[in-house]
């Protein structure tokens, strides 16, 4: 009955259902539009422009921001560890990604075995899964990271 009955005609009969679907389509509408965001900025630096910084933590370990904002992330960093250079196990909120890019890192996670990493190497570390890594070269290392969300670290209570 109702399918032959033209629109307006529902309306005159049901005005309050047709003024909430209307308006619940309408939020529904604008809750699920993307947010407007401002496109970043391009980054383009080569190596010996990069100004790293001491870790406040690990004294052998030097670190530079690339992009992104590591109190809110996503973030990429470049990391320079010098030979013998030991970060003790540790876990962080965030997914973490490292690349090798030069000299050779074991590194190990929780329930895995260490594996030695050289240039193009690459581990991921799940959320909150506890990892290390040494230097192992006779050179420094160095390494991109990234986080995938905002950055925090928590070290372990004693040795792997």
């Amino acid at each position: 009955m109702y399918g032959t009955w033209p629109t307006w005609v529902l309306f005159k009969k049901h005005p309050v259902r047709w003024a909430v679907s209307i308006a619940c389509c309408s939020w529904l509408a604008v809750a699920t539009a993307a947010p407007a965001q401002a496109p970043l900025p391009g980054v383009v630096r080569p190596v010996s422009d990069v100004k790293f910084q001491p870790d406040d933590d690990v004294k052998c370990l030097q670190f530079q921001l690339e992009t992104g904002d590591l109190t809110t992330g996503p973030s990429t960093g470049i990391m320079k560890a010098s030979p013998g250079c030991v970060v003790p196990p540790h876990y962080h909120s965030a997914m973490e990604q490292l690349m090798i890019v030069g000299g050779e890192v074991s590194t190990g996670m929780e329930g895995r075995p260490d594996v030695t990493l050289g240039p193009g190497g690459f581990a991921m570390m799940p959320s909150k899964h506890m990892h290390w890594f040494t230097c192992s070269a006779k050179q420094d290392c160095l390494m991109f990271v990234t986080f995938d969300r905002a950055y925090d670290i928590v070290w372990a209570k004693g040795n792997k």
